[in-house]
């Protein structure tokens, strides 16, 4: 069985949200300096990195991270792979070419029956370097999803909206539709497909999000 690390590597190199708190790792003490043991300490954003997000992150009536259900995040999910067509291919992107149901329609037998999909667009190439644009969902994939019984979606960015978005129209839309959201895949080496996938956020009281260590794999 091989296991495919779809995570982004939590570093002081990684790129943080503009304006979060970025990840930083230190060790507080060092065998190298006679310490007994290594023992580090972490300090970041819960959005550094791959993440799910609660409701709470953006409703103050929805529920913390703690309290989402796990076996969401936890079964057969399938890969679509939309890098083609977000592929600059040597010139600018449309920046107003959204993901639209069209793109999805190949795949909705597989959507519906692993209820979980993951989106390759292969916007965002490094992780040193946050995206100046990033794709979103068009308005009507939420609904589209529902009715194909999805209930998480994972992408490859660092949102389901846009960057520079005030009201997180997407986020209250798969919420509405019951859909639980995983940002900030690495799908890079991953090709389109259905796949087992796990993950699993972090148990952190009131968050209105947390890391994921993600995976995927095939029997």
């Amino acid at each position: 069985m091989q296991i495919i690390d779809i995570s982004r590597s939590l570093s002081d190199d990684l790129a943080p949200w503009p304006g979060d708190t970025p990840f930083h790792f230190e060790l507080k003490w060092k065998m190298a300096e006679g310490a007994t043991v290594n023992v580090g300490a972490i300090n970041m954003g819960v959005h550094n990195g791959t993440h799910a997000d609660a409701t709470f992150h953006f409703d103050p009536r929805g529920e913390t991270i703690e309290r989402m259900p796990l076996d969401i995040y936890l079964g057969d999910a399938v890969v679509v792979d939309l890098a083609r067509i977000f592929s600059d291919a040597g010139n600018q992107p449309d920046r107003f070419r959204q993901i639209r149901v069209a793109d999805l329609e190949a795949s909705a037998a597989a959507i519906a029956q692993t209820q979980r999909l993951l989106l390759k667009t292969g916007v965002w190439k490094g992780s040193k370097v946050f995206p100046d644009w990033i794709p979103v969902i068009a308005p009507e994939v939420a609904g589209w999803l529902r009715e194909h019984r999805v209930k998480l979606i994972g992408l490859d960015l660092p949102s389901v909206d846009s960057i520079e978005a005030k009201i997180l129209v997407n986020h209250h839309a798969l919420a509405a539709a019951q859909i639980v959201i995983v940002e900030s895949l690495d799908l890079s080496e991953v090709a389109a497909g259905v796949y087992h996938f796990s993950a699993l956020p972090l148990k952190i009281t009131g968050g209105d999000a947390a890391p994921v260590r993600a995976v995927l794999w095939r029997d």
